[in-house]
């Protein structure tokens, strides 16, 4: 195990830290970053006003280990990017994920997840970097073996990825790792990927010599998968699952209801971990009639708290992640849990009405992230997805030209498509070569999608 290094010079005092940032007032604005995925659509505006407490995070107990793990757990999917000097593509802004982490842990969250294959394969070396200059006890570190691509599967491959993570990290043990994103491609996958290949039986003897101290996986797709796993003789320590309070009892054909998954790990005294509290963003800014429902709860809540306090209230969840890439984001969260207010009965049923409205709007089920990423084509599959997500829940979308909102609605569609999306990786240049669905955890079938969001830009185009 690694040794704290109490006197390295590149450590942060945890007073000194708070000081230099004035307790929580220091932010780094949207407009200077850049997001190795798309920015959460839970503007900087949103962020709930007020002081960010230090010493108040609300901590849940592993019951496998006794670890104290932040409620809050900081996700490295989607890091602030900045061009590279060279002007040939970007970068993850190092600094600024130092800074951030720096914040995470100094307002006491512990808990980090990661895997190899988020932000085109940087993650790791990122987090290794931020984290390495705090004492190795202080946090907790999450990794996946995600070898998805078939190229992958071979015994070989997958340790030199398991071994890899290691050094990306600077660790000599895993926290928690997880066989990542059990369920996509059924059982086939699930044997090609873990079993046939001896890799899980290898994980199992891992965990015994201790170079990983908690062993789970994270879940999308086919619950056959899911139901096996558990059916095992396999102690699992814990595992990641889809939750919030649309999935929870309508989660879409592709995946589970969350309900049903979560009763399924309490059964077995199985920690959840919670990935998607915002369904990739999507109920952090809801519609005028949803926002006015909780509302007259709260006049100060935003709409990423209501759906951050139903991630987080179930007894059994350990953790619910965030990816957050703005300072002002990572705030509004660590308020929300310092200390959590759990949901009552009636808050429940209000987010259950907010549900049913959030279902009747057409929206396509991208969390945005990155799966499907990079495109062959050079679309932005996800920038797609998000633009026209977004112009759904702010009522800029109509395709009845009678519509007394049609070209406002219009208007903001086509001139925020192409402000967002460079016309050369918009919907149009998609051929349907579908290399994208096999990656996709939420079974999107993408070409669909693109020609169908192209037919409407093309249906805009022509009723000037």
């Amino acid at each position: 195990m690694e040794k704290d290094n109490i006197n390295d010079k590149h450590e942060i005092n945890r007073r000194k830290f708070l000081k230099v940032l004035g307790g929580g007032t220091a932010a780094v604005t949207a407009a200077t970053i850049y997001s190795c995925g798309k920015k959460d659509m839970a503007s900087a505006g949103n962020a709930a006003l007020g002081e960010v407490p230090t010493d108040k995070m609300t901590y849940r107990t592993n019951p496998k280990t006794g670890d104290k793990v932040s409620l809050l757990g900081y996700g490295f999917m989607r890091l602030p990017k900045i061009p590279k000097k060279d002007g040939n593509g970007d970068e993850i802004d190092q600094e600024t994920v130092n800074k951030l982490t720096d914040y995470a842990l100094a307002h006491g969250v512990n808990y980090f997840d990661t895997s190899p294959a988020y932000c085109e394969g940087r993650s790791e070396h990122s987090m290794g970097i931020a984290l390495k200059r705090h004492p190795r006890n202080k946090y907790f570190i999450a990794t996946k073996l995600s070898n998805f691509d078939p190229k992958t599967w071979s015994r070989e491959a997958s340790l030199a990825m398991y071994h890899n993570s290691f050094k990306e990290l600077q660790v000599d043990y895993l926290d928690y790792l997880l066989l990542h994103g059990i369920g996509m491609e059924g059982m086939d996958a699930l044997h090609g990927r873990y079993l046939d290949n001896g890799i899980l039986d290898f994980l199992l003897k891992e965990r015994e010599a201790g170079r990983i101290r908690n062993l789970g996986f994270s879940y999308h797709g086919d619950v056959k998968v899911f139901d096996y796993l558990l059916s095992t003789d396999i102690k699992w320590d814990f595992v990641q699952i889809q939750l919030n309070y649309v999935d929870w009892k309508h989660a879409s054909d592709w995946n589970t209801n969350a309900e049903y998954l979560y009763g399924e790990l309490k059964k077995r005294n199985i920690p959840a971990v919670i990935m998607e509290p915002l369904r990739g963003g999507k109920l952090a800014q809801l519609d005028y009639k949803s926002t006015e429902i909780l509302k007259r709860y709260d006049q100060e809540a935003n709409a990423a708290s209501w759906a951050f306090r139903f991630a987080g209230s179930p007894p059994d969840v350990l953790t619910v992640l965030s990816g957050m890439t703005y300072m002002e984001h990572l705030q509004d969260n660590i308020r929300t849990y310092s200390p959590l207010k759990p949901l009552t009965d009636k808050e429940n049923e209000t987010l259950e009405q907010v549900a049913q409205l959030y279902l009747s709007h057409p929206f396509v089920a991208c969390t945005a992230c990155q799966y499907c990423m990079p495109c062959p084509y050079g679309l932005d599959i996800p920038g797609v997805f998000s633009h026209y997500n977004k112009c759904l829940t702010e009522g800029n979308y109509s395709d009845n030209v009678k519509d007394e909102n049609y070209k406002k609605a219009r208007r903001d569609f086509l001139i925020g498509y192409d402000r967002n999306v460079p016309r050369l990786r918009q919907a149009n240049h998609c051929i349907g070569c579908g290399q994208c669905r096999p990656h996709c955890p939420q079974h999107i079938n993408i070409p669909d999608e693109m020609q169908r969001i192209d037919k409407y830009v093309e249906q805009l185009k022509r009723n000037a």
